[in-house]
């Protein structure tokens, strides 16, 4: 999926991308494995993946570039330039036809694209609850009608105060309750793999209805 502008007009927030891009500068960070996240593996392997797919908060691309692989059509955007530099080196030495874009997740309706199908590992709870609804409601005008958002984030029960980087049930609810424009269709129980460890998550699946 070709974005509709030129990587020199790339947006971001540079308030927001700072952290994370020193993320990427040295070693590679806990969360990026090398690989998919297995949960996000099954989920394609099940056919439940759309054809033309964005991915927020990419990172250095390893599920797009595995969905890509699966003959998706997809486009990886995040806001650290140096996580998508690898991202791009990497599409190119395999020969694996995705698109990287440095873009804030919270200005993904200004692409002017359509998506199947948007995949998240664990980009959305890492947002305050103010820039979650935000970045919410942008990929759910992203989405066609019936088209899916796939989540993956670490999983907080309900009555345990909130924390960064987490998310519960109730506030997934929240987030995607029908007067918002969603089904929630599934929150299960699964792991979020980290290099060493691996922690409580939950896989999210919502549907625009409108």
């Amino acid at each position: 999926m070709t974005p509709p502008v030129d990587p020199g007009l790339d947006y971001v927030n540079p308030a927001a991308a700072y952290g994370f891009d020193a993320s990427y500068r040295s070693a590679p960070p806990n969360w990026d494995i090398g690989r998919p996240q297995r949960a996000f593996v099954h989920l394609a392997e099940a056919g439940r993946v759309g054809r033309r797919v964005i991915e927020v908060g990419c990172g250095t691309g390893e599920l797009s570039l595995f969905l890509a692989r699966r003959g998706h059509e997809v486009l990886g955007v995040d806001v650290a330039p140096s996580a998508i530099r690898q991202a791009r080196e990497k599409a190119r030495w395999r020969r694996v036809p995705a698109q990287f874009l440095v873009w804030d997740a919270l200005r993904l309706g200004d692409l002017g694209l359509r998506a199947d199908t948007v995949v998240d590992s664990a980009m959305l709870h890492c947002l305050g609850p103010r820039e979650r609804r935000r970045a919410v409601e942008s990929i759910r005008r992203t989405l066609r009608p019936g088209g899916d958002y796939f989540l993956l984030c670490d999983a907080r029960a309900d009555d345990v105060a909130a924390t960064w980087a987490s998310l519960s049930r109730a506030e997934l609810r929240e987030l995607f309750a029908a007067e918002r424009g969603w089904r929630l269709s599934f929150v299960l129980d699964t792991a979020f793999e980290r290099r060493g460890s691996r922690n409580p998550a939950f896989l999210v699946g919502a549907r625009r209805v409108e």
